[in-house]
């Protein structure tokens, strides 16, 4: 067997393979063989029909097909192996010559781990940015504390403003006939906070409890439900409650009924420092994607077409997890959106494209620090993970399989090579403010709302 190999495009393979005549003759009657057995020719006993008989009742040219299709499956195998070649997947196969007598000719086009060209990945002329923590920013935390501290009041001798809590009663219609979905007895509402259709909340705000409105509202043209989408509908709607939002005074007593605080000066501070805390722990992050652009962006790498796909793949389960968690079906939102599988994965190569090389190249980075991931920290994620899911039998098996350990691994390899990066810049820069990792002791917890 004669085989070349030869680049291709996108981190391909390019195999041309010959195999002699003679090996098709072999194969040819190991097919006779083997078809006889199963097809039933009358006159002649399972795995006696002669060739010709047995092409008169499955067709002719059945035996050479079958013949040639086990031959390349079988020559292609060992060209992998003959070649050294590292497939990503399947390679595609073109047979070119397959005619008995002669030398079976065929080409496959196998994708292979990609040739990674790193540049330059250290040398960057950028520093982190920390954000400034000010009087304003601890303000308004603290008017976020008071907001989750507040108290709701009933409300009956005024009307209806922005930011009251309402319940009301409504009945939508469409040329005079009620929709599903489109009526309440009961429906708890904040006034303004835009989460019925736009238009619906300020036709309410003005009004009194027990007042009727009338109104019509258009339902917006990308609304999940597409009977609903860009049209009009008429509603009637009473308030039959209203309650406002009442905050406690930002003094010391408030800043004691929110924790262990002596005062409000106290209580200030402590913010301050987990505003702090938190603009050092964006500053890292911030600084980690910018290191990692700029090692993509000198790197050459030519993405293999199968890892593409792949990616596109996880981007549309990420979507169709998203809109579950909205309650939007895929169903509604490829109707809203007028679009068909083949259209959105169009739209999310480009990002499928970025990532893979993104992965890629820390990968690559990865192997030229000579960093690697202790066998002892696998297992402790395994464990946690199988914990986690202990509630889902299925997941826990997966997150302990081998594949999921490679892809365990990978992932925080590539977190590693960047968090050393970023050490050892810092390292070389002592002026500047440290960076601690979120999970370094000692430090304040918090997050800013």
């Amino acid at each position: 067997m004669n085989v070349t190999t030869a680049p291709a495009p996108h981190s391909s393979v390019l195999l041309e393979v010959e195999v002699p005549a003679d090996r098709l003759d072999r194969e040819v009657a190991e097919s006779v063989r083997r078809l006889s057995r199963r097809t039933r020719v009358p006159g002649f006993r399972p795995g006696r029909a002669p060739r010709a008989m047995l092409e008169r009742v499955l067709g002719d040219g059945v035996v050479l097909d079958d013949a040639v299709e086990r031959l390349v499956e079988s020559a292609y195998r060992e060209a992998i192996i003959e070649t050294s070649t590292v497939p990503l997947a399947r390679g595609s196969i073109e047979v070119v010559q397959a005619e008995e007598g002669k030398p079976v000719r065929f080409k496959a086009t196998v994708p292979v781990p990609p040739e990674v060209e790193l540049g330059d990945y250290r040398d960057f002329r950028f520093a982190p940015e920390i954000d400034t923590v000010d009087a304003e920013k601890v303000d308004r935390v603290l008017e976020e504390l008071r907001d989750q501290q507040a108290r709701l009041d009933p409300v009956e001798d005024r009307p209806v403003r922005k930011g009251d809590y309402a319940i009301i009663s409504f009945v939508g219609t469409r040329d005079g006939v009620p929709f599903e979905g489109g009526s309440s007895e009961r429906a708890p509402l904040i006034i303004g906070d835009g989460r019925f259709v736009p238009g619906f909340e300020d036709a309410l705000i003005g009004a009194t409890i027990g007042e009727p409105r009338e109104f019509d509202v258009t339902f917006p043209a990308d609304y999940p439900e597409p009977e609903l989408a860009g049209q009009q509908a008429h509603f009637s709607a009473t308030v039959k409650e209203v309650r406002e939002k009442v905050a406690p005074d930002a003094d010391d007593e408030f800043a004691r009924s929110v924790g262990d605080y002596a005062d409000l000066a106290t209580l200030r501070a402590e913010i301050g420092r987990r505003l702090e805390r938190n603009a050092l722990d964006r500053a890292r992050h911030r600084f980690a994607d910018r290191i990692i652009e700029y090692a993509v962006a000198n790197a050459t790498v030519d993405p293999p077409e199968v890892l593409v796909d792949e990616e596109v793949e996880v981007m549309h389960d990420e979507l169709k997890s998203a809109l579950a968690r909205q309650g939007i079906s895929e169903e509604a939102y490829l109707s809203a959106t007028g679009k068909a599988d083949e259209a959105l994965h169009a739209e999310m190569r480009p990002d499928a494209e970025r990532r893979v090389k993104t992965l890629l190249v820390l990968s690559r980075v990865a192997d030229a620090e000579g960093v690697d991931v202790p066998a002892e920290r696998i297992e402790a994620e395994v464990a946690e993970a199988r914990e986690r899911y202990a509630a889902n039998p299925r997941l826990a098996e997966y997150v302990g399989s081998e594949r999921a350990r490679a892809s365990l691994r990978s992932s925080i390899r590539r977190s590693l090579v960047v968090e050393k990066l970023i050490d050892e810049w810092l390292a070389a820069h002592p002026e500047h403010p440290a960076l601690p990792h979120v999970e370094d002791p000692g430090e304040a917890p918090g997050s800013e709302a």
